[in-house]
This record gives structure tokens, sequence and C-alpha cells, in this order.
């Protein structure tokens, strides 16, 4: 029960902040006249590295003695052991900040695809700043925003390498579904049980992609 728990509050998170601060990104970076190229780069940075070499890199972060640590001792608070006190947002950080470059190019390419006449249009109708953004930009964004959620769903549940990385076979409290599977498999040899996991991870998928584009329906404008 707390693999599945786990994965469907990770779900929710990748849905609102994964797709939620892509999106952010992208409008801002829409609005850049001079270096886009470079925050798009910035952006778009932690997709090129690896789940393994992320993980690492959290873990020393996240370490007892680590720079965060070290900086919150330097201000006068005391250490946080963050994998056992805060072991859900430890694991889920990581995750949701990796895939947000993803996202972010798939919006901004489809932000690319506006036309500009229809921007021109808005601002000579007087439709400027929040009003285009959410008059004329999110409707037409639309349907991409629908694949973009589609997409973090399906990936949400998927999820194994980065948590596998930081957290330890046994430890119970960071458990995704496919982690869990993966334990069940090569760590119990429970093979029975995890090859019902992956049916239900698949199944699981299969239900919650065809529920958010029945929400999500598609439009055309």
């Amino acid at each position: 029960m707390t693999a599945l728990k786990n994965t469907i509050i990770l779900t929710i998170c990748t849905v609102v902040f994964q797709v939620g601060i892509a999106l952010v990104l992208a409008l801002m970076v829409d609005t850049i006249q001079k270096g886009s190229q470079v925050f798009r780069t910035l952006f778009f940075f932690p997709i090129v590295v690896s789940a393994t070499a992320l993980g690492l890199l959290f873990n020393l972060m996240l370490m007892t003695r680590g720079p965060i640590n070290q900086l919150i001792e330097s201000l006068g608070g005391t250490r946080i052991i963050f994998k056992e006190q805060y072991t859900f947002l430890t694991m889920a950080i990581p995750v949701v900040w990796q895939y947000v470059g993803f996202y972010f190019v798939i919006l901004v390419t489809g932000l690319n695809n506006i036309s500009e006449d229809v921007k021109e249009a808005a601002e000579i109708d007087g439709a400027t700043g929040f009003k285009r953004i959410r008059y004329i930009t999110l409707p037409l964004l639309r349907n991409v925003l629908v694949t973009c959620l589609t997409l973090s769903i399906t990936g949400a549940l998927k999820v194994f390498d980065l948590p596998w990385v930081m957290f330890p076979p046994n430890f119970a409290d960071a458990y995704l579904t496919g982690t869990y599977m993966y334990y069940q498999t090569f760590q119990t040899s429970n093979v029975d049980y995890a090859a019902a996991i992956a049916v239900f991870i698949v199944v699981l998928g299969v239900v919650l992609s065809q529920l958010s584009k029945l929400v999500f329906r598609e439009k055309d404008y």
C-alpha cells in the first residue's frame, strides 16, 4: 500500500509541478527577445544527465554532513536527516526537477507554432500581458498541455532508476510501484507477485491515461 500511495502522490506532483513549472518557464522564455536560447539550454539540461548521476548528486547534497546541512548549521539550525524525516519529499524533488525540461521543450515548441498574426491581432485588440496568456495562448496551447499531462501521468507510474539509486532496497517508505516490483523480483525472488504488480502498473497507466483524455479533451481552434 505504501508503494501505491507514494506513486499516486508522485503522479499528482508531476502533473502539478512538472507541467506547471514547465509552462511558467515556457511562457517566460517566449517573452524574451534576446538570449532565449541560453535559458532553453539551461532548463533542458537536467533531462540530459542520467538518473543515476542525479541520484548520486542528490545523495551527496542531502547527506548528514552534506552542503545543505552545513548551510543549515551555519545559519544556526540543526542537521536534518532528509531520508528519514522527509522521505517522500527527498525522493520527489529530484524526480520532478529532472523532467521539467522535457515538458518545457514540448511547450516551447507549441508556443512557437502559434501564429504571429494571432499575437499581433490580440495586441491590436488590447489583449496584452496576462490577458493574452489567458485568452489566446492557453486556449491555443490546450492540446499540447493535454499531451504533457498524459505523458506526466504515465511517466510517474514507471519511475524507477532515480529513487532506486537514492534509497537502499529495504527502505520501504520510499517504495514506488516500479521499485517495489523490482524489489520483489530480484531481492525476495517473489516473481509471481512482481509479475502481478507489473500487470497492475500497465492497467493503471492505461486507465489513467484514458481518464485524462476524457477530462482534458483536445479541441480544434
